[in-house]
């Protein structure tokens, strides 16, 4: 450790001394890493981001049920854990496979809203929605198989690039809104 010849200051064993009381440093600014502060990289929480998968994949299959119940009443649908994760309902060439299309449609749309809610950021909305669709994949995978029909890929591919679409609007508007000030 450097010290001084005329007993100004110097530092002993990590105790940093100017004419014997010990020396007050300021709190040093954040590095910066390619010109952005590192204080903007502290956000990462996985804990956070963890809870906003979850709460938009529970909220996601509560829309989806009850909007499937709403069809139970309109239809007379019968209402069962196959129309969440099976592709044997979603028809979009017949008539009768658009009520479970336009529920899946709806809740993207919902869904949108909830990412405006939830995740609050529109960068995330891309990946929290493709993330919410491959875990629905991977469910429907582990529950019946993969998909194989494309009127599947296709209303479940829409209702994605829909929430992404909406989604990264509402949060633009959520960000871009004025911040409201006490008036003095």
């Amino acid at each position: 450790m450097p010290s001084m010849a005329n007993g100004q200051w110097r530092a002993e064993a990590g105790n940093e001394t100017r004419n014997g009381s010990p020396i007050r440093r300021r709190a040093q600014s954040a590095p910066r890493i390619g010109g952005k502060s590192a204080s903007k990289n502290a956000s990462f929480n996985p804990r956070l981001i963890f809870a906003q998968i979850v709460s938009m994949q529970c909220f996601h299959y509560l829309i989806l049920g009850f909007i499937f119940q709403i069809n139970h009443l309109f239809f007379s649908k019968s209402v069962t854990i196959d129309r969440i994760f099976t592709a044997k309902y979603i028809k979009i060439w017949s008539a009768e496979g658009w009520a479970d299309s336009g529920a899946i449609l709806l809740s993207s749309l919902l869904g949108a809203v909830l990412l405006a809610i939830i995740v609050e950021k529109a960068k995330k909305c891309l990946d929290f929605s493709v993330t919410l669709f491959l875990i629905h994949l991977a469910t429907c995978t582990l529950y019946a198989g993969l998909p194989n029909t494309w009127d599947w890929w296709i209303v479940h591919v829409l209702g994605t690039i829909i929430m992404i679409l909406l989604g990264e609007y509402l949060c633009s508007l959520k960000e871009l809104s004025d911040i409201p000030l006490l008036s003095l």
